[in-house]
């Protein structure tokens, strides 16, 4: 496999969200300190705060020992090799740009995971009583990445193949 002109864009996007969501983590956690701050309040539905998520998505599958992370981080570092195969082998500019968003925010995760035991999670929107689950950079970066791919696959048509 050889990197073409989109995924080498895709590479410099990943690298740039893991720098940007490492980088707001650690301002949040070692100079603004949230973690003594506890919730505050930003606007009447958007607070900040610190969770440690030991799990995925919504909180889901906790991990409290360090089999189960190491565990967790690997099943992560499998489908992040698969998604890097097809950002190597993607033929246009939104693909790669999408791969890039998911990677980044993936692999930010998995940086907390390795160094913190669990993803930093800090921002909180919220209404009439109805709490979000509290997320990050890096989960904004995926989540873009898949919104990303799904208008690539309504609205963008596939390449001719020449058929042999």
């Amino acid at each position: 496999m050889r990197l073409n002109v989109w995924s080498g864009a895709g590479f410099a996007i990943a690298l740039l969200t893991v720098l940007i969501d490492q980088g707001y983590k650690w301002w949040m956690l070692y100079v603004y300190d949230i973690g003594s701050r506890g919730v505050v309040k930003i606007t009447p539905f958007f607070d900040i705060t610190l969770i440690w998520n030991k799990g995925i998505s919504y909180g889901l599958f906790q991990q409290n020992s360090d089999l189960g992370r190491y565990i967790l981080i690997g099943i992560i570092l499998c489908i992040m090799a698969v998604l890097v195969v097809w950002m190597i082998r993607a033929q246009g500019y939104l693909i790669a740009v999408a791969m890039g968003l998911v990677l980044g925010g993936a692999l930010g995760n998995v940086i907390d995971r390795l160094v913190y035991g669990a993803v930093v999670d800090i921002f909180s929107f919220h209404f009439w009583g109805y709490y979000w689950y509290v997320f990050n950079l890096a989960d904004v970066w995926v989540v873009a990445g898949a919104v990303l791919l799904l208008y690539d696959a309504m609205f963008n048509e596939a390449p001719d193949k020449d058929v042999e």
